[in-house]
C-alpha cells in the first residue's frame, strides 16, 4: 500500500508543476500570438504592396533594379499564362476533332441506313409495291422517283407488244 501511496503523491506533485507551467505558458502564448499577428499584418502589408507593383501601381519609389526584377517577374508570369492557354486551346481543338470524327461517322451510318445496301447494279432492292430510286453516286441533295407497281407495267408492255 506504501507504494500506491507514494505513486499517487508523485502523479499529484506533477500535476500541480505542470499546472503552474501552463499558467506561465499562458503568459508566453500570449507573447506568441501577439508576435504572430504582427508578423502576419506585415506580411499582408508586404503581399499589398506586391500586388499593386504588379499592377503598375505605386512604382515612384523603385530603383531602376527592382523594376528591371518586376519586368522580369511579370514576362516569366505572362510566358505562365500563355502555356497554359495554348494547351487549353490545343485540348479544346482536339476535344472538337474527335467529335467532327464521331459526327463523320454517325452521319456515314445514317447514310447506310438511309440509302440502305446497294445490289451489285446500284440499284436498292425493295420489296414493296413501289420503288424508289436512288443515284447511285453519293449526292446531298436526294432525288426521289415513283414508279408503277411492276404488275401494271406488265400489262401495258403487253397490250403494247400485241398491238404491233
Amino acid at each position: 500500500m506504501l507504494i500506491s501511496m507514494k505513486s499517487i503523491i508523485e502523479r499529484y506533485n506533477q500535476m500541480k508543476e505542470g499546472h503552474q507551467l501552463m499558467s506561465a505558458s499562458t503568459e508566453s502564448k500570449g507573447k506568441f500570438w501577439q508576435a504572430e499577428a504582427a508578423n502576419l499584418r506585415q506580411q499582408l502589408h508586404n503581399l499589398q504592396e506586391n500586388h499593386r507593383q504588379l499592377l503598375g501601381q505605386n512604382l515612384s519609389g523603385l530603383e531602376i533594379e527592382d523594376l528591371r526584377n518586376l519586368e522580369n517577374h511579370l514576362e516569366m508570369s505572362l510566358h505562365s499564362v500563355r502555356l497554359k492557354k495554348e494547351n487549353i486551346v490545343h485540348k479544346e481543338n482536339m476535344e472538337l476533332h474527335h467529335k467532327f470524327n464521331r459526327i463523320c461517322q454517325e452521319n456515314k451510318n445514317l447514310k447506310e441506313k438511309v440509302y440502305g445496301q446497294r445490289g451489285v447494279d446500284g440499284s436498292q432492292n425493295s420489296s414493296s409495291e413501289y420503288s424508289i430510286t436512288v443515284p447511285a453516286e453519293d449526292i446531298t441533295p436526294v432525288r426521289l422517283e415513283l414508279s408503277l407497281p411492276k404488275q401494271h407495267i406488265t400489262k401495258e408492255a403487253a397490250e403494247a407488244q400485241t398491238n404491233e
